[in-house]
């Protein structure tokens, strides 16, 4: 009993959300000896521990010409690839929902605690390196032997898979669990990379189990380069293949070959492991579990139902775009890492060292010409899904690519009403007046359209007017560009209940005194004083000289979709318009553009509202909704205010 009380403390560990108790259990639920990495302390520098060799062996290839010391680098970048690679596929088939096996929730407790999934590959050059300076048989292994291969192949179906299974079984009793491999266990949904998230003391003794392949090739003088890189390569593969949440291994393999199902697991196979404990243990082959009573009965079902599943269709999709050509490493589909916190717009050092890619990501944009879906989310029992159009904000302002951004905005709005969807709502410059009028275009264009668009405007508005600090008399409204639909709604609301607003452009202020009635345009004000006021509305427009202008202690409220860049360090900047979403809002495992954890801008909350509330009429053009009830609509369901010290505490 004792034993199912541990697992079952883990799984609602992992699902409870509740970050401070996870905290405490980030290694194990009690942790044992040789717990934590040797270089933990040393956090990003970490990889510092593999200089010297490096350094090493760039001379001994100058000076002696060694090829082989030289390439344990290239190979430890490889596994770091492949495991990207991994995540990325995973985590985008298991978005879409074809194939996926578990539908339970990945959150941000799950991303921290395998953020250091790196160690492994730290701790393998080490072994490398040392083991080539060491070894002076290593020098004079050949590229290939087949014999070196036939044997390494052997001596994993035999000594290493059976004392792995036993090694792994014995894991899973209450002593060595609680204190080790419960850390292991805590991803109920397990990714990629939580194939090697362990404590140190479990990858000692399984990095033992895969040197014995090596150990008994040197031993008959069979070993070779490519049986070596071969076998890594190998287990890195079978390693991620089993830990994706998505069913890849088609039913006709099994059917052509039929005792394959003995000699390799599926992604379905080893899921069971994580949900139901106590069975399918085997490495990567499971006739262990058949020889030993311990391959769980529901194995061939979930494969069967996991391989059939198709895609999702979602009630609510969110229609974003990618922001600087560095974002890419920032979506949810990049790294997880990375995503899981609010994109800066400070380069991190080793992204601007993969310039290659980044330039590469930027030319599949110009060709690709289809949205891709990058986030899946449940509300209470609303699905949602988050597209993104594979355009840049640079592209935005392009007049020649105003064009092809309106085609695919278009063609998502038409695949989403095809796939009948309820709601699409607008994110970021998908909505922008000057490309499609705030989403009118397409309204006019396909009037028979069931899917209803949304550019949120009402609740963008409502947010905004409920950030203003209460006892506020006097607002400035600050902005480079015409004004926008939201700018021209906040202003006319204030003036509506005795709140001046004070512009400090003349053709700002002649624009809205034209649009405004007489009894509103009594609280609008032109005004050549900065000091007028320490509540400013701004858009991303802003620049340095107008916010050193502004006094100190000025609270900036941008009212735009992409907030203005800092200036002052004696001021406040709230965030874009934006809430912090409810428990009730399920598989949050990245953070929205430069949003801190689990706050959602408004213009994506206006279209799960919309869905929610069950409105009939689109939000675009001119359209504005009763921003009171919509605003009271955001409060029941659970969203709450986004104030300066929730930004902090979330943040924090």
């Amino acid at each position: 009993m004792k034993y199912l009380y541990i697992h079952k403390r883990c799984t609602i560990y992992s699902s409870s959300g509740k970050q401070k108790v996870l905290r405490n259990t980030n290694m194990a639920s009690k942790p044992g000896i040789l717990t934590e990495w040797p270089w933990t302390r040393l956090g990003n520098f970490k990889y510092l521990v593999l200089t010297p060799f490096v350094c090493h062996s760039i001379y001994s290839f100058f000076s002696q010409s060694d090829i082989l010391y030289l390439i344990i680098l290239p190979l430890l970048l490889s596994r770091m690839i492949q495991n990207q690679i991994w995540i990325s596929l995973s985590r985008y088939r298991t978005v879409k929902g074809n194939n996926r096996i578990v539908d339970k929730n990945i959150e941000f407790d799950q991303v921290d605690r395998e953020r250091n999934w790196d160690d492994h590959i730290i701790f393998s050059g080490l072994l490398y390196y040392s083991g080539y300076l060491k070894m002076e048989q290593v020098h004079h292994w050949p590229l290939w032997r087949t014999d070196g291969i036939i044997i390494t192949a052997l001596i994993h179906i035999g000594p290493v898979e059976f004392l792995y299974y036993w090694f792994h079984r014995a894991l899973h009793h209450h002593f060595l669990y609680s204190r080790y491999h419960s850390h292991h266990h805590s991803s109920i949904v397990t990714e990629p990379i939580t194939s090697v998230v362990h404590p140190f003391a479990e990858v000692l003794v399984y990095y033992a189990l895969f040197t014995i392949p090596a150990i008994a090739t040197e031993f008959t003088g069979t070993t070779s380069i490519s049986s070596f890189v071969a076998y890594t390569t190998f287990i890195d593969f079978m390693n991620n293949m089993g830990h994706c949440n998505f069913e890849l291994i088609p039913k006709w393999i099994f059917s052509m070959f039929p005792p394959l199902k003995y000699l390799m697991y599926t992604p379905s196979y080893h899921s069971l492991h994580h949900t139901q404990f106590r069975t399918n243990y085997s490495l990567f082959m499971p006739m262990y579990d058949y020889i030993f009573g311990t391959m769980d009965k529901s194995s061939d079902k979930l494969y069967e139902k996991s391989v059939e599943r198709k895609a999702e269709v979602p009630d609510v999709v969110h229609l974003t775009h990618l922001t600087t050509p560095q974002s890419i490493y920032h979506l949810r589909l990049g790294f997880a890492s990375l995503a899981s916190k609010p994109h800066d717009n400070t380069s991190k050092w080793y992204l601007w060292l993969m310039w290659p890619v980044t330039l590469w990501s930027i030319m599949i944009t110009w060709i690709y010409g289809h949205t891709f879906v990058i986030e899946r989310n449940l509300f209470k029992d609303l699905k949602l899904q988050t597209w993104a159009i594979p355009k840049f904000r640079i592209q935005y302002s392009s007049p020649w690519q105003r064009e092809r951004i309106n085609n695919l905005i278009e063609e998502a709005i038409m695949e989403a009403d095809q796939k009948g969807v309820k709601v699409l709502s607008l994110g970021l410059l998908n909505q922008a007046k000057k490309l499609n009028d705030n989403g009118e275009v397409y309204i006019r264009k396909h009037s028979q359209l069931k899917v209803k668009v949304v550019d949120g405007s009402s609740l963008v508005v409502a947010v905004i007017l409920n950030s203003i600090p209460k006892g506020t008399s006097q607002v400035i409204l600050q902005g480079r560009r015409r004004l926008s639909k939201v700018a021209y709604s906040v202003a006319l609301a204030l003036c509506q209940r005795g709140i001046r607003v004070v512009t400090l452009d003349e053709e700002e202020y002649k624009r809205l005194k034209a649009k405004f009635t007489p009894e509103a345009a009594t609280n609008l004000v032109l005004s050549k004083s900065a000091n007028a006021s320490k509540t400013w509305l701004v858009d991303d427009g802003l620049s340095e000289d107008e916010q050193l202008k502004a006094p100190k202690g000025t609270l900036f409220i941008p009212y735009s979709q992409f907030p203005p860049r800092k200036a002052r360090n004696d001021c406040f900047y709230l965030n874009t318009p934006a809430m912090i979403s409810p428990k009730h809002l399920q598989n949050v495992d990245s953070c929205e553009n430069w949003l801190p954890r689990r706050v959602m801008s408004a213009w994506r909350i206006a279209g799960i509202l919309h869905a929610f509330e069950g409105l009939k009429e689109h939000e675009c053009g001119n359209m504005m909704f009763d921003i009171d009830k919509v605003w009271k609509a955001s409060l029941d369901h659970g969203f709450s205010p986004l104030t300066m010290a929730s930004v902090t505490e979330s943040k924090t």
